[in-house]
């Protein structure tokens, strides 16, 4: 038999939602586990930071990292 448009509407809707548990529940994993590193001495906004860099292509985090640069030239950070 086949399903209507109604029952294929309503199981996408309810994939969605199982997935959105997920997400929220990994979410809540990764912020476990940055409370961890803190709590052993760690700054969890660098780990961010860390997490982010190593995510990037290593061309474009050369690039980013050379624009950051000549900006804090520019501001006079050294």
């Amino acid at each position: 038999m086949a399903e209507s448009a109604d029952d294929r509407l309503r199981l996408l809707i309810e994939r969605i939602e199982r997935l959105e548990d997920e997400k929220k529940g990994i979410g809540d994993d990764i912020r476990d586990v940055y409370n961890e590193a803190k709590a052993v001495g760690y700054d969890p906004t660098i780990l961010c930071q860390i997490v982010k860099l190593r995510k990037m292509k290593p061309d474009d985090r050369r690039e980013m990292e050379a624009v950051l640069e000549t900006y804090k030239n520019a501001l006079g950070i050294d």
